[in-house]
């Protein structure tokens, strides 16, 4: 389901462990090849949606033309196809990005009746199958404490970007900016609300889902103060960042995929405008209050409170040099912890345990 040239899978993960193996990657719809050392099986698959989603055959017929010492999958769809490769004698690795099982609620695909029925099948086979799995590899604590009740072989593994010496082009300025996914759970249209309350611009980089919510949003007073640019190239990604006095992280508190308030550490975004050294004005999610208020690197707001989040925008950009001294903390600990280095480490770990059963 994922893309061949997803940034955990393949910009991450496989391009850690093709330093120390040979890796190959099966994704669906896309060329063979060999790209950056690792080899892709492309196979073909439904272009969408539930057959999609129900379609393993030629996924697990491609894993095992490859004959592996190790599978390592990303899907809960193949959740029970793995175990086929486990009966076969092969060590299987479960890399659970999502809260999979809650976020069946929120799905609109589902009927409404059905949610928290396919919520707890989902659960059941969770358990049944990831118990046997050789390690299983999540990205935030309050997953990782449920999957420990599973498998005792589980490894926290975040998303946190690769750091790059990013030269210092900050400008300090009137802007504020966001860059991902431009869904209700960022909580864009009480930010698009706030504005009028500020003299910022708020620049805006992403794609949105569904589109009706940016038409929605562009009825609102203070649209007229957003630049949208649709989706950027990760090449351009910091120098935009660069132009804004502050990056907006501000999710909603309802999302069960991201534990409601106990937040996640799997969001990029966060750590790139760490890395870019800008501060972060974002939700007060336990794992982001925890980092912004050890590092004081940024500002908490409420999401549902459009007051607070122009009050943390005006506070911002009226004080570029306390700005900056965020920007500057943030930055320090990206270099220093919140980086993909760190979490390569663990990744390494992992496979040296379950390649020589030192679990």
């Amino acid at each position: 389901m994922h893309r061949v040239f997803d940034t955990r899978i393949f910009h991450k993960e496989c391009a850690s462990l093709s330093k120390k193996y040979e890796v190959y990657l099966v994704a669906s719809n896309v060329e063979s090849q060999v790209k950056d050392g690792i080899h892709i099986i492309g196979v073909k698959m439904p272009p969408h949606g539930i057959r999609k989603m129900l379609t393993t055959k030629p996924v697990i017929e491609a894993a095992r033309s490859v004959d592996a010492d190790i599978y390592h999958f990303h899907d809960p769809e193949l959740m029970r196809a793995g175990l086929k490769l486990k009966k076969a004698g092969k060590k299987v690795i479960f890399d659970y990005h999502e809260n999979y099982a809650e976020f069946l609620l929120t799905k609109d695909w589902i009927p409404r009746i059905f949610r928290k029925v396919a919520s707890k099948f989902f659960l059941m086979a969770e358990r049944m199958c990831l118990a046997k799995y050789d390690a299983i590899v999540s990205v935030t604590p309050f997953i990782i404490d449920r999957l420990k009740n599973y498998n005792k072989h589980v490894y926290q593994i975040t998303n946190y970007p690769k750091f790059i010496d990013i030269p210092d082009k900050r400008e300090w300025g009137q802007n504020v900016c966001f860059v991902g996914g431009i869904v209700p759970q960022w909580m864009h249209h009480n930010i698009v609300k706030s504005l009028v309350q500020t003299n910022a611009k708020y620049e805006l980089a992403g794609m949105a889902a569904p589109e009706s919510y940016l038409e929605e949003m562009k009825q609102d007073e203070g649209w007229h103060k957003v630049d949208y640019y649709g989706r950027i190239d990760y090449a351009d990604l910091f120098p935009f960042l660069q132009k804004s006095s502050a990056g907006v992280a501000i999710r909603t508190y309802n999302d069960p995929n991201v534990g409601y308030k106990k937040g996640s550490l799997g969001v990029n975004k966060f750590f790139e405008y760490m890395m870019a050294g800008i501060p972060v004005i974002c939700s007060g999610a336990e794992v982001w209050k925890e980092i912004i208020e050890k590092y004081k690197c940024g500002m908490i707001v409420d999401p549902d409170d459009c007051d607070s989040i122009a009050a943390a925008i005006n506070y911002i950009i009226n004080n570029p040099a306390e700005a900056r001294m965020m920007g500057d903390n943030g930055q320090r600990a990206a270099k220093e912890i919140y980086n993909w280095a760190t979490q390569e480490s663990i990744l390494f770990d992992m496979y040296e345990n379950v390649l020589n059963n030192k679990q």
